[in-house]
């Protein structure tokens, strides 16, 4: 046996330590087939977020629930799609998109990489705080690029360009943070597909909902003036226009995995005016629509 290296595409069997399978053949976390997924994925953190996507499907072949990963499987106007849950951060979106792609490029009973590669379409549909006070309340927006402030990519060799480096170089400094952050862009294609009308933005993903995004209940902090720091940082004229707490895990693993992934979120908050969405649920469901739609 050829033991994982992960740097080839030669013929190695991976090891079960490595790869863990169920006792049916499934994968470890998302408990699922191949044959349980379409190429096109909308993907939620909240579990109870699936049915409301999948409630407008015309028909649901396959449902899934294993941990935080509740997964619907069946088709809207003829089109096979697949909607699973991730829960928050970006350490379940790492197993999350590992998984899909064990799904989509591994042979589970070989334990071997396929020759050919499928790329899966992975639309994100998510909330999301505004950092400026004309990006409103209710409003839609597809993120163009991700910053990661997240450490998940000080363990994996990302590509990045010299732009995107120096802009996370420049924020690093700016924030005093021990680690580089890292910034991806998202699915050019999908975004033209599906949120040619939406506001374009770059999202910052925050390791946590409350200090990483600004928020102090009980807690001191040690960066009080984030919210202002975030929001006026603009280097080459990149300015950030919301936070949330997934984008740039998604964008990275699809750059280094080959998937073409798009991030679309509804603002259900404006940190700038200190507004919250009135009816958040109907914002989110007017995305859903738009999505499935144009899908």
């Amino acid at each position: 046996m050829k033991l994982f290296s992960g740097t080839s595409k030669d013929i190695y069997s991976i090891p079960e330590s490595e790869l863990i399978l169920n006792k049916d053949g499934s994968i470890y976390h998302l408990n699922l087939l191949p044959e349980h997924i379409a190429d096109t994925i909308i993907t939620v953190g909240d579990p109870g977020r699936v049915h409301k996507i999948s409630q407008y499907f015309d028909t649901i072949d396959f449902e899934m629930n294993k941990r935080e990963f509740i997964t619907h499987t069946g088709t809207y106007n003829k089109k096979r799609l697949t909607v699973i849950s991730s829960g928050m951060g970006t350490d379940n979106v790492e197993i999350l998109l590992t998984e899909l792609d064990a799904l989509a490029n591994i042979d589970l009973k070989k334990r071997q990489i396929k020759e050919k590669h499928t790329r899966l379409n992975i639309i994100r549909i998510g909330t999301s705080g505004s950092l400026h006070a004309d990006i409103p309340v209710d409003s839609l927006l597809a993120s163009q690029a991700a910053i990661g402030l997240d450490t998940l990519m000080c363990f994996y060799q990302l590509p990045q360009s010299d732009l995107e480096n120096d802009i996370t170089r420049q924020l690093q400094e700016k924030l005093n943070l021990p680690f580089q952050p890292y910034c991806v862009s998202g699915s050019e294609a999908l975004r033209e597909r599906l949120a040619h009308d939406m506001i374009g933005g770059n999202t910052v993903t925050c390791p946590g909902f409350y200090a990483p995004q600004g928020r102090r209940l009980r807690l001191g902090m040690r960066l009080p003036t984030l919210i202002n720091e975030l929001a006026y940082f603009h280097p080459h004229d990149f300015w950030i226009t919301n936070f949330e707490m997934e984008t740039a895990g998604y964008y990275a693993l699809g750059r280094l995995l080959d998937h073409q992934v798009l991030s679309l979120n509804a603002i259900v908050a404006n940190r700038i005016t200190n507004q919250f969405s009135k009816d958040a649920d109907k914002t989110i469901d007017t995305l859903v629509k738009k999505v499935l739609e144009r899908i």
